[in-house]
């Protein structure tokens, strides 16, 4: 007599799923973003919301006219198409809603002058996980221009920036639970994870409820991309423009009745088991909004346009030259001290372009040294390409130092060592707490000098002004499209 066939015990079968841990994320997303409400801010998340606002309009405004701006504005215009959003800078025109956030969001990180979101997860590469704000503030901004021009009512400042916290939270929260080998395999996460975040910011915008943000996180799962070949080369920018395109494509697609997987971030074949690979959505299923990432642990907003982990040592640079009086002339030469987590991702020995100057220490350090300063006068190909940047940078070298390699990568550790022409050696460490950070904020009024420095020659010191009246009270705007044409350069031209 045979013995029956034993039913598998699914349990079992369950529990040994080695993706099983991968659940949830899309569910924990969708449901967060069809269930905020501009209530659910707290005042000191609301606040950081305004600042993240403005900086990103600043950096925005002075990406517009970089030079890699003119290629993709020339592709835009030959694509034509349905009118229905208008470009940051260039308010007169109007675009297909998923061009215009192409435009706005290259812009926004044409200068890789966007803030940084901080890390809360164990092992995260330099405590940094990726530039939170341009795809999710350009994603609300050009849809609301859409709906505006859909519903002819204007979409007020409360509305938009429950758009653009949405977005935001999810961004930080899914960069938050994938494994950060994700970055380190090459990856550019402002522009993967980035597509999430503003997928999220347009459903809400769209009013979405929870089944079709999922639908749209499925779809933007198989758009989000961007790889760190690029960097040095108008290619990085355009990975953030992708990101705010794609979420808008995504969010219109499943408005037209697209269908996607629900749960495309979870599972086998979801995109934290394909990217990560893996990674851990337990650490954040339970905490969207709870609280939000831009209140803790934090964003960094940048005092300089390139890489946040190049900031602590042009800091320690300037203040070792201020401290001892020391002029260009006094500069022999130049040595960083860092370790693999500070200078793997600096690509250029010396730097030929204002795009190589972004990931050359020897250029960053030298406009500290030639300038005293390093914003946007000094990030142009003239300045880098200059006889005396040439010849400094010629004179700055990077060593790598076991002894820093050994304190880890939680932090961005770095010394500067300077010999004068007389012959004296001054050494600088870098402040771990590096300005812009949350644990070293830049003031409202040093916000305000970046804005001014990147609008510098686009817009006047009026309309400056309306600028941050408007930003600093954004939650009582009637009408958020008002920016548009606060930041339209091209108007008086």
């Amino acid at each position: 007599m045979s013995t029956p066939a034993r039913k598998p015990d699914t349990q079992a079968v369950q529990s040994a799923d080695p993706h099983a841990h991968l659940a949830g994320l899309t569910k924990a997303a969708a449901s967060f973003v069809a269930k905020h409400r501009f209530e659910d801010l707290n005042d000191e998340t609301l606040r950081i919301a305004r600042r993240c606002v403005l900086d990103g309009l600043a950096v925005a405004l002075a990406g517009s006219e970089q030079p890699g701006m003119a290629p993709l504005g020339a592709y835009i215009d030959s694509l034509g198409g349905t009118p229905q959003a208008r470009l940051i800078g260039y308010a007169s025109r109007k675009v297909p809603a998923h061009l215009a956030a192409l435009w706005s969001a290259t812009a926004g990180h044409a200068m890789d002058w966007d803030d940084t979101q901080l890390a809360e997860g164990p092992g995260r590469p330099y405590g940094l996980l990726m530039h939170p704000t341009m795809p999710p503030l350009v994603a609300a901004l050009t849809m609301a221009d859409l709906v505006a021009g859909e519903t002819g009512t204007p979409v007020d400042g409360k509305t938009f920036l429950t758009s653009f916290t949405a977005g935001f939270e999810v961004g930080c929260k899914i960069a938050e639970a994938i494994n950060p080998d994700h970055y380190m395999r090459g990856f550019h996460t402002s522009g993967t994870i980035g597509t999430f975040a503003a997928a999220a910011a347009a459903a809400k915008m769209l009013g979405m409820n929870e089944e079709d943000v999922a639908k749209t996180l499925g779809v933007a799962a198989s758009m989000a991309s961007g790889i760190r070949a690029g960097f040095g080369t108008m290619t990085k920018p355009m990975h953030v423009g992708r990101a705010a395109e794609n979420g808008i494509t995504a969010a219109l697609l499943v408005r037209h009745g697209f269908s996607a997987n629900p749960e495309a971030l979870d599972g086998r074949w979801g995109y934290l088991a394909i990217a990560g690979p893996g990674g851990e959505p337990a650490l954040v299923n339970h905490k969207f909004g709870k609280p939000h990432t831009m209140e803790s642990p934090g964003v960094s907003i940048k005092p300089y346009p390139s890489g946040v982990l190049t900031h602590p040592s042009m800091d320690a640079l300037l203040f070792l030259m201020r401290e001892n009086g020391l002029e260009a002339k006094d500069v022999q030469s130049v040595k960083l001290k860092a370790g693999s987590n500070v200078l793997g991702p600096i690509r250029f020995r010396i730097a030929r372009t204002e795009l190589e100057g972004k990931f050359s220490f020897a250029f960053l350090l030298t406009a500290i040294i030639l300038a005293g300063r390093a914003g946007k006068a000094e990030f142009t190909d003239e300045f880098v390409s200059s006889a005396a940047s040439q010849d400094m940078q010629a004179r700055i070298e990077t060593e790598f130092d076991q002894s820093i390699e050994d304190m880890g990568w939680d932090r961005i550790r770095s010394k500067i060592e300077v010999t004068t022409t007389d012959g004296r050696v001054i050494e600088r460490w870098a402040d771990e707490n590096y300005r812009g950070s949350p644990h070293n904020p830049l003031s409202d009024t040093e916000l305000e000098g970046k804005f001014r420095d990147c609008a510098e020659g686009l817009i006047d010191e009026a309309r400056m002004q309306r600028v941050f009246d408007t930003v600093w009270s954004l939650e009582n705007s009637t009408d958020v499209g008002a920016i548009f044409d606060l930041l339209d350069w091209n108007a008086t031209r």
